[in-house]
C-alpha cells in the first residue's frame, strides 16, 4: 500500500495492539514452542553416575541409566529431541571409541530407541572427545608443528556416523568442520543401506571463546594449538554462508549455526539465503553466564532465556538447541 492511500486512513497507534497478555499473544509475529527445542546431553559409561560440571551449573556426565531418566524427563516436559555427546573410558591418537560397535553412544543410543522409540535421537559426529590430543581429526606432526589431516579424518568421521545410524540415531550432526565431510557422511549411509539418515550439519561452527564450558563437560580441550585452522573465523559472515553452501551441495538435510547470540545475522542471513531447516546452538558459554548472572540476582533466568530463544527464532532458526530445553518448555506450558 503506498503512502497516498495510507494518508486517507486515521494515524495508526501500535500501542492499541500492546493493551493485555492476550492481545500480544494474539499478534505475536514470532512462536516458541516446545517443540522446537532439542537438548545436549553427555554420557558416559557407568551407573547411577551423575557427574556434575563444575562450568555448568545444573548439567551432568550422566551414564546410560541416568541418561535414560533425563532423556525421559525432557521427552515428558515435551522436548522432542536430544543430542549426544559421548565420553569414552578410553582416548587414543585413532579414535576408536567412535566408531566401536559398543562404544558409549552406540550402547547410549540403543538404549534410549528401546525405552524412548518416539524421542528423535540425534548424535554428535566428531573425533575431539575420542582422540587422546583433543583434535577433531587425525594429526601429523612434522617440521613446521601439528597439524590435522583433512581428508584420513573424513575415513573415521563416516565409520562412525554410520555406526551411529545402525544404533538407531534419527539424525547424525558432523560437527568437525572438516572439508567434504557432509558427502562423505551422505556417501557411507547410503552405502550402508542408511539412505534415509538425514545428516544436522554443523555448517557455520565458528572458532568461539563461548565454548569453554563445553570443553570441560566433553573433556576435549586439545592438548596442544587451538581448532582455529578449522573452525571458522569469527569475522566471516560471507564465507559462512559459502560454508553452508557447500555442505547443502554434499548432501545436508539440516544446516547449523553456532554459536548463537552473537552470530544471529549469520543465522539471519543463512535462513533468508537457502531455506532449509536451520538449527541454532546455544552453546555451553550463552547458558553458564545466565546461569552466573542469574546466581547473583542480575537477571531473571527464565525472561532472559526465553527471550534469548525467541531471538534465534526472529532471526530464522526453526530448531533450537540449548541447555534450557527442560526449563524452557516447563516455563512454555506453565505461561
Amino acid at each position: 500500500m503506498n503512502s497516498t492511500v495510507l494518508s486517507q486512513f486515521p494515524v495508526a497507534r501500535p500501542r492499541r495492539l500492546r493493551q493485555s497478555p492476550a492481545l500480544r499473544r494474539l499478534v505475536a509475529e514470532t512462536r516458541l514452542a516446545a517443540g522446537q527445542l532439542v537438548l545436549p546431553l553427555f554420557v558416559r559409561a557407568g551407573r547411577k553416575l551423575r557427574q556434575p560440571i563444575a562450568a555448568m551449573p545444573g548439567v551432568c556426565q550422566l551414564s546410560p541409566d541416568e541418561l535414560l531418566r533425563e532423556a525421559s524427563a525432557a521427552h515428558a516436559a515435551g522436548v522432542p529431541a536430544v543430542l549426544l555427546f559421548g565420553i569414552p573410558e578410553r582416548k587414543d591418537e585413532k579414535a576408536s571409541g567412535a566408531f566401536a560397535r559398543n562404544g558409549i553412544v552406540q550402547q547410549a543410543l540403543r538404549l534410549l530407541k528401546k525405552e524412548l522409540p518416539s524421542l528423535l535421537v540425534i548424535t554428535d559426529v566428531c573425533l575431539c572427545e575420542y582422540m587422546s590430543h583433543g583434535h577433531c581429526g587425525v594429526v601429523q606432526t612434522g617440521p613446521r608443528g601439528a597439524r590435522v589431516l583433512n581428508d584420513p579424518t573424513l575415513k573415521i568421521l563416516a565409520q562412525s556416523a554410520v555406526s551411529h545410524a545402525e544404533a538407531g540415531a534419527d539424525i547424525v550432526a558432523p560437527s568437525d568442520m572438516m572439508d567434504g565431510r557432509v558427502a562423505a557422511i551422505r556417501a557411507a549411509l547410503d552405502a550402508a543401506g542408511l539412505a534415509e539418515t538425514p545428516i544436522m550439519s554443523y555448517a557455520a561452527k565458528f572458532a568461539s571463546a563461548f565454548y569453554g564450558p563445553f570443553r570441560e563437560a566433553a573433556e576435549s580441550t586439545p592438548k596442544f594449538g587451538d581448532r582455529r585452522s578449522y573452525q571458522m573465523d569469527a569475522a566471516n559472515a560471507a564465507e559462512a554462508l559459502r560454508e553452508v553452501a557447500l555442505d547443502i551441495r554434499e548432501g545436508a538435510d539440516i544446516v547449523m549455526v553456532k554459536p548463537a547470540l552473537a552470530y544471529l545475522d549469520v543465522l539471519y542471513r543463512v535462513k533468508a539465503e537457502f531455506g532449509l531447516p536451520t538449527a541454532a546452538y546455544a552453546v555451553s558459554g550463552e547458558y553458564s553466564m545466565i546461569k552466573a548472572a542469574a546466581a547473583n540476582g542480575w537477571i531473571d533466568e527464565k525472561a532472559v532465556t526465553l527471550e534469548g530463544l525467541l531471538a534465534l527464532r526472529r532471526a530464522g532458526a526453526d530448531i533450537l538447541i540449548t541447555y534450557s530445553a527442560v526449563d524452557a518448555a516447563n516455563w512454555l506450558r506453565d505461561g
